[in-house]
Formats: structure tokens, C-alpha cells, sequence
């Protein structure tokens, strides 16, 4: 049986793609406000649970599903390449070899922490917005997104700091990173909400689609139900 992908969630399932990765980049500058600290990564990454609960909301968590996948293997790709390109021999003549290797020198620990946090926190985020959405009968969206990121950006952020400074960082500073993360992504979504409302909205009348996953597989790994 033919499958037809509408304009609106091809768009949609790039954006969320482009920015996991620019969030990679991004997540190698340590930036500092006031007694704050973290990664410029902040800017952009909040955007892909932004995106996962509108790919939810209007097209299904097997929507949704599919495209945390191709955001998972994409990332993969990119690091992938960004790997074998350190190992190349540079030119005698540049000098931005040690400065390039910096950036996209992920150390596979780091790597490994972001891969399971975004897995896990993204496949939460997607399965309490559709299981709220069936439940509330499609109401209070505002309400649903801020609960499901939240759930799914607290997830991502104690996976991902335990993973990637135990041994380096006490417990103290590991808790108290993930639980700033977690609740400055989360101030995020809500700051732009009206936007996303807005665009939720207006794309659910241009696509015609508005999905209930009621009988829906939760699976996370049934990537073959589309």
C-alpha cells in the first residue's frame, strides 16, 4: 500500500534533525550567566522536544517514532564522519587542525550519554503527550507539551550527566546540572508556547490531520508499524 508524506511533516522531521545536530556542535561551547552554568547547546535543543510534541499532537507518536529514529541514525551519521575526518592527516599548511579535533572530538563517553538521553527522554516525551491527548480528548495542549517535556527533558538530563561526569563531577554538582537543565529547557518551550500553539494550530488545517493513537503500539523499537 502506498504511504504519501505530507509537505508539512517532511518539513517538520528535517527541522527536528538539523537541530539535534546543530545542538552536538553547539554543546561544545561552556557558556555562563550569572551563577549559571551550561552549554550553548540550551539555544537550539529545546526546539527538538518542541518539535516532537507537535509531530505528536498532529500526526501520532508512530509519526513520531519514525522520526526520532532518523534523528538517532543522522546523529550517528555526523558523528560518524566527523570521526574519520580527525583521524585524516591535515595539510602542512593549516593550522586548525588541534582547534577543528576540539569541536567535533566527541569522546565516545559523551557521545554515549547523549545517544541513551535522547533516546530515552524523547520516546517519554512522545509517549505521555499521546497517552494525555487521548485522555484529555484533545484538549489543553498548552498543558500536555509543558508536562510530557518536562518528564522528557528531566529523563535526558539524568541520564545524560551521570553517564558522561561520574568519576569527574561529585553527586552534588551532577544533581544539580540536571535538575538546571532540565527546568532551563522546560522555561524554554514555555517562553515560545504562544508560537507553538500558533503553528500547531495553523498546521493541522493546512495538513488535514489531527491524530488520536488510540490502538497504537508504544513500542518504541516497532519501527516497521508506520
Amino acid at each position: 500500500m502506498k504511504k504519501n508524506v505530507s509537505i508539512p511533516f517532511l518539513i517538520t522531521g528535517i527541522l527536528f534533525v538539523v537541530c539535534l545536530i546543530i545542538s552536538n556542535l553547539l554543546a561544545t561551547k561552556i557558556v555562563q550567566v550569572g551563577q549559571i552554568t551550561t552549554t550553548a547547546a540550551l539555544l537550539v535543543f529545546p526546539i527538538a522536544y518542541i518539535i516532537n510534541d507537535c509531530m505528536v499532537e498532529i500526526w501520532g507518536y508512530k509519526k513520531a517514532r519514525l522520526i526520532i529514529w532518523t534523528g538517532f541514525l543522522m546523529n550517528l551519521l555526523f558523528v560518524g564522519f566527523t570521526q574519520l575526518a580527525i583521524l585524516l592527516p591535515a595539510a602542512s599548511y593549516w593550522e586548525g587542525d588541534a582547534a577543528f579535533a576540539f569541536v567535533f572530538g566527541l569522546g565516545p563517553r559523551i557521545v554515549a550519554a547523549s545517544f541513551c538521553a535522547f533516546l530515552a527522554g524523547s520516546f517519554l516525551n512522545a509517549y505521555i503527550m499521546s497517552r494525555m491527548k487521548m485522555a484529555s480528548k484533545g484538549k489543553h495542549f498548552s498543558v500536555r507539551a509543558i508536562v510530557s517535556t518536562l518528564a522528557g527533558e528531566g529523563v535526558d538530563s539524568f541520564i545524560f550527566f551521570p553517564i558522561a561526569f561520574f568519576g569527574i563531577l561529585g553527586w552534588k554538582e551532577l544533581i544539580w546540572m540536571a535538575v538546571t537543565q532540565a527546568i532551563l529547557k522546560s522555561l524554554y518551550e514555555v517562553m515560545i508556547l504562544p508560537v507553538t500553539v500558533c503553528v500547531v494550530n495553523r498546521v493541522k488545517k493546512i495538513d488535514q490531520s489531527d491524530t488520536y493513537d488510540n490502538d497504537v503500539s508504544f513500542n518504541p523499537f516497532k519501527i516497521s508499524e508506520l
